[in-house]
């Protein structure tokens, strides 16, 4: 799996543009470290602020072949879908004059490939990110994911292949079971492909599990409907502080897996949910379920694993997510 290093700078304390992960306050009641004042509290796009143009002009290095490669599933995918109360939608077909029009009817915005947004999650009592309140999300347009969409989701991508790493050495990943994804074992993929991490990255994390789900068999997935929060498991980020302190102290501008939330399932209370650390208290876009079998084949192949990424998210005025609708540029 060794490969050639990337050209990117490391995110070190010269060059890093956020205060350490230790140095951000904490909650008033809560040993809980929070963000919310390294852009302003009116900020509305988070970690987001990491790309800028000088990151994107050197994603655009990254392309080497041309070639672009989805990292999305078919939107009526997972089949059936994971959770109860997201019904699958219904497409409806209109005839026109001219042809043809369509919509779709009951269409959950996070039922497949998707990014979660800054009006997801929140931290308790303490509110959404920027410390907002119920009331001013219901009351205004603030923290909507148009605003990411005004902004532009894109720039490097790192693909860091969990799923192929333990492959090689002959541990390979259980789908089903709760393995907590360190932040030990990424640095160790991360070498082991030759891959550096800057300021801006978007970290894209390969588990295998959306491979292994569309491989079961149609009673196999029925039998997986509804079952999150209840018996549901599968590998992900380990969900304690650590995680959330290494995931900021690289200057991630956002982070996404192909497994069902980021953080491994089901969730140890005892270490705290990552969703509500990174979304809430960082800031942080988590990207779910996206489709990274192609991208890993292309990676291997080439022995690189960084790449131009762009995600057309919905200009949604108040929007709590959006189909991340993303590809990579090689």
């Amino acid at each position: 799996m060794s490969g050639p290093t990337s050209t990117a700078p490391d995110t070190t304390e010269t060059t890093r543009r956020t205060p350490a992960f230790a140095d951000l306050p904490t909650l008033p009641d809560r040993d809980e470290h929070h963000a919310w004042d390294v852009w302003g509290r009116a900020d509305e796009i988070g970690t987001l602020n990491l790309i800028g143009p000088e990151q994107r002009l050197a994603a655009a290095h990254t392309v080497r072949s041309g070639e672009m490669v989805s990292l999305t599933l078919p939107l009526d995918e997972p089949d059936p879908g994971l959770f109860d109360e997201r019904s699958c939608y219904r497409h409806v077909v209109e005839d026109t004059a001219a042809g043809h029009d369509d919509r779709l009817d009951e269409f959950y915005l996070q039922g497949s490939s998707q990014w979660d947004g800054l009006r997801h999650i929140n931290a308790g009592r303490h509110g959404y990110w920027g410390g907002r309140t119920e009331h001013d999300l219901a009351t205004s347009d603030v923290l909507g994911i148009d605003r990411w969409a005004e902004h532009g989701v894109g720039g490097r991508g790192v693909l860091i292949d969990v799923a192929d790493h333990l492959a090689a050495r002959g541990t390979p990943l259980a789908p089903d079971e709760p393995v907590e994804i360190t932040t030990a074992l990424l640095d160790e993929v991360a070498a082991a492909q030759g891959t550096t991490f800057a300021s801006g990255d978007v970290l894209v994390v390969r588990t295998g599990w959306t491979e292994w789900y569309r491989a079961l068999p149609a009673e196999h997935r029925a039998r997986l409907r509804g079952t999150i929060g209840s018996g549901f498991a599968c590998p992900g980020l380990e969900s304690t502080k650590d995680m959330a302190g290494y995931l900021w102290d690289h200057e991630f501008a956002a982070v996404a897996m192909d497994n069902v939330g980021v953080e491994v399932f089901p969730v140890d209370r005892a270490k705290g949910f990552l969703h509500r650390r990174l979304i809430a208290l960082q800031g942080m876009p988590l990207g779910e379920l996206w489709h990274l079998a192609g991208l890993a084949q292309r990676c291997r192949a080439r022995s690189n694993h960084e790449f131009l990424l762009v995600s057309g998210v919905l200009p949604l005025p108040r929007g709590v997510g959006s189909p991340a609708n993303a590809h990579a540029l090689l």
